[in-house]
């Protein structure tokens, strides 16, 4: 850390041109004559606007914010406009073990600010307390950290966005498409050099054309939102390069913007959108950038510390870590609940977005004494008349108590399903005892999401995400191999529920690599022919791998960008994922908006999926204790009723058949009322079918060691 001497004379403090202004709209706001400045505290004494030179390193001035109104300081730059660089200093009481932390010598970030410039350079002058002090965070610090914080810049809001709209792709239309804005556009030979990496990349043609074809209909990026590089990383050499460390939620991340305007963004949405895609955003509430009682005063800690953060309530100093990273935002807090609300209808409405996931969204509906479904944010994004028609999913786990939460969303939220993840993969890797569980994932976790009139597609199905094993890796090491993150590889999940196939990582042996694909469209045929939400990883599709690296979090670098150099194995992959998404779309029983549930329906004689054993008759119970048991058939009626109206289906009669046996199964297709023969669709064994193969009812098909078939019913008059 750097130690500086405030050398700079104070500012002159022109007062005279300030009016009283207004307590709302929150942040800065330019209103064509001047701008508007307001923020909350409610225990500040005082707030000083400081005004900075077009660079962001020479303060002009600081202006004493006049007004007090419901908690708000506010007031008026009749002179004021956009491009206009200011922050804030913030006084009160010092006292931390009463929850307090003011320190007006450290310049603060505005929580409503629109767009950031420069970047936080790390410093001890950063922290409200002296490092190495005696008395630790409970000292004060007198240096100025004004020339290593970001500074806010004051923004016009106005763009054309033409005929642009949301594409608004119905739930049971919907693939997920998660995506690093930097990720998927640094080694795209298309993309221009000094695009890569930002929202300008992925409006390349090439990028979405990619994506478009592809058949996913909505691009989850990881946040976006401005975030801090943690020191200790900077330190090794690497960044945060996930962005899971927010500090200001109304701002693009200053590093995403090739052309420093955050018309940029909205650039890049107006493209996606007119590709057909859906934009969603990965957002992170439910902690900041400032950390634990020994982290910076960046903003929120210094602009009320015990109104923004959850803290111990036996000893207001330190902080309740429910969200593992040193501190947890306080959403039952009015104005704290008012800005993450403003923010998410502020990306809805000005930015354009379609929808948000939401990290460790557990934690955004915890009071003090856990987990509540009815929670002040989770009613207030229900009945709010713009974010409840956006896509809402939850991340629905966090460290704290009771932080599990799966399938405890209220309606209107989706949920991702680790169960899916887990369930699928043991089951591919043939571990015993999966099969019941196995059929619970394909049918949308029924016993969790099934309640309250929640629709499969509440379950959001993954077998890979941004954290943990790219698919390729999944098939390709049993352990984890994150040397390159500095952590002796203690870092990441080690219950990866992954199978090398006999060799730890990349091998010449033709059976294990021809097992690994095979496994790897097994995953693929699971997750997109299983009822519910399905999310695609980018580069999965065409088997991209971080070299065993599980945590990649840290890795700015080719470790964690998307390699667009195909091999044959990726293309031929990468044909097969295209296949089995038009099918998903053509087939609307893969994504009925009823739940299979296996019950007899006696008025119209019709049963919705009924489980087979390899013999052709229906499962028996002991044959789903059978823990040795790893071949299933899935039979999907089209017949069976569509919608709360009693009357049959009109849809495809398909058969699932899977069998995760290291050996060949010989599989006795079904006879089924009113049709005549079955055609072949998909075998994972032979990713060439294309369905036009002849099979007769009673016919024993041999189904290959670990493989997956997909069949459809041909009816008697289409013969």
């Amino acid at each position: 850390m750097t130690h500086p001497k405030n050398t700079t004379p104070p500012p002159v403090i022109e007062a005279s041109r300030i009016r009283e202004g207004l307590p709302f709209p929150l942040g800065a706001t330019w209103d064509g004559l001047g701008v508007n400045f307001a923020l909350f505290s409610a225990n500040a004494t005082k707030v000083e606007l400081c005004i900075f030179d077009d660079t962001g390193e020479v303060e002009l001035e600081r202006i004493e914010l006049p007004e007090y109104t419901d908690e708000i300081y506010h007031g008026y730059l009749p002179d004021a406009h956009p491009g206009m660089i200011y922050g804030y200093r913030v006084y009160g009481a010092y006292d931390p073990e009463n929850g307090h932390r003011f320190n007006p010598n450290k310049l603060l970030i505005d929580p409503y600010a629109k767009q950031l410039v420069g970047e936080l350079k790390w410093s001890e002058a950063l922290f409200g307390y002296t490092i190495g002090h005696p008395d630790g965070d409970l000292s004060f610090d007198e240096r100025d950290s004004a020339p290593f914080v970001p500074k806010c810049k004051v923004i016009d809001p106005a763009h054309t966005w033409g005929n642009d709209q949301r594409v608004s792709v119905p739930w049971d239309k919907t693939i997920l498409y998660e995506t690093h804005v930097r990720g998927i556009s640094m080694r795209h030979p298309s993309v221009p050099e000094n695009l890569r990496g930002t929202f300008a990349g992925l409006m390349v043609d090439d990028v979405l054309e990619h994506i478009r074809k592809l058949g996913v209909s909505s691009v989850e990026l990881l946040p976006v939102h401005a975030f801090v590089n943690d020191q200790h990383l900077l330190h090794k050499g690497m960044t945060n390069y996930w962005g899971y460390n927010s500090i200001a939620f109304f701002a693009p991340d200053p590093r995403y913007l090739a052309s420093g305007k955050i018309a940029e963004f909205k650039e890049m949405v107006a493209h996606l959108h007119e590709a057909n895609l859906e934009v969603i955003l990965d957002v992170v509430y439910n902690h900041t950038a400032e950390g634990n009682e020994q982290g910076p005063t960046l903003s929120m800690r210094g602009i009320d510390n015990a109104s923004y953060y959850r803290l111990m309530p036996d000893d207001k100093r330190y902080y309740i870590n429910d969200s593992g990273t040193g501190n947890t935002l306080d959403l039952s807090h009015p104005c704290v609940l008012q800005m993450v609300t403003d923010s998410l209808r502020y990306w809805a409405t000005e930015m354009h977005v379609d929808g948000f996931r939401f990290d460790l969204a557990t934690i955004l509906g915890r009071y003090h004494d856990g987990f509540d479904e009815r929670h002040s944010f989770l009613v207030a994004c229900r009945q709010d008349p713009v974010l409840r028609q956006v896509k809402m999913i939850a991340e629905p786990w966090d460290c704290g108590p009771g932080g599990y939460q799966v399938g405890g969303f209220p309606p209107g939220w989706v949920e991702w399903n680790d169960k899916f993840r887990d369930t699928v993969r043991a089951f591919w890797k043939g571990d015993d005892g999966q099969l019941a569980d196995f059929a619970s994932r394909m049918t949308a976790s029924g016993e969790m999401f099934n309640q309250r009139g929640r629709r499969p597609y509440a379950s959001v199905n993954f077998v890979t995400a941004h954290d943990g094993f790219t698919l390729h890796d999944l098939v390709s090491y049993n352990d984890k191999h994150n040397e390159a993150n500095d952590e002796n590889n203690q870092d990441g999940s080690n219950n990866n529920l992954s199978w090398n196939h006999g060799v730890e990582g990349p091998t010449d042996d033709p059976e294990i690599n021809e097992l690994r694909q095979r496994q790897m469209r097994n995953f693929f045929a699971t997750l997109l022919l299983a009822q519910g939400t399905p999310m695609i990883v980018a580069g999965d599709e065409f088997a991209r791998t971080q070299h065993g690296n599980n945590n990649a979090y840290c890795q700015d670098s080719e470790i964690g960008w998307v390699n667009w150099d195909l091999s044959e194995d990726g293309e031929a992959l990468l044909k097969f994922v295209k296949r089995l998404i038009k099918l998903r779309l053509t087939y609307p029983i893969l994504r009925r908006g009823r739940f299979l549930v296996g019950n007899y329906n006696e008025d119209l004689g019709v049963k919705d999926v009924t489980w087979l054993a390899p013999d052709g008759s229906e499962m028996t119970t002991e044959q789903w204790h059978d823990g040795h048991g790893r071949c299933l058939g899935m039979l999907m009626d089209g017949r069976a009723q569509e919608t709360g109206i009693r009357r049959k289906g009109g849809n495809a009669t398909l058969l699932l058949v899977v069998n995760a046996h290291h050996d060949i199964v010989n599989f006795r297709l079904p006879e089924v009322p009113e049709g005549s023969f079955w055609t072949c669709m998909v075998d994972t064994n032979q990713p060439k079918v294309r369905g036009q193969e002849r099979f007769d009812f009673d016919y024993e098909y041999s189904v290959t060691g670990r493989s997956l078939l997909l069949f459809e019913l041909q009816r008697e008059e289409e013969e």
